[in-house]
């Protein structure tokens, strides 16, 4: 049974840090692109970064210096480890896994910038 698992979402004040994870099971992680997608309240997925098959890390413009994608092979994990938090970050953070047949999603985690 496939499974993408976030944890680690919360409130956090601005400026503030996070890591979210994702872990991934039932599919060969390591022959999937890991993504992170965003959806903010009222709006439409946004993509914020992922990896892909080669290992390779893209970033969207308005998250670049501040979040850092990584992942543990070993441990079928990705991260994102997100820093200098603006409300603009708050949204629900869903983790995706795709090839050129697939593609998984995980039920999301919620993180909230405010003070």
């Amino acid at each position: 049974q496939v499974q993408l698992v976030e944890s680690g979402g919360g409130l956090v004040q601005p400026g503030g840090s996070l890591r979210l994870s994702c872990a991934a099971s039932g599919f060969t992680f390591s022959s999937y692109c890991m993504n992170w997608v965003r959806q903010a309240p009222g709006k439409g997925l946004e993509w914020v970064s992922g990896f892909n098959v080669g290992g390779n890390t893209y970033y969207a413009d308005s998250v670049k210096g501040r979040f850092t994608i990584s992942k543990d092979n070993a441990k079928n994990t990705v991260y994102l480890h997100m820093n200098s938090l603006k409300p603009e970050d708050t949204a629900v953070y869903y983790c995706n896994g795709h090839s050129l047949l697939r593609e998984y999603w995980g039920q999301g985690a919620q993180v909230t910038v405010s003070s």
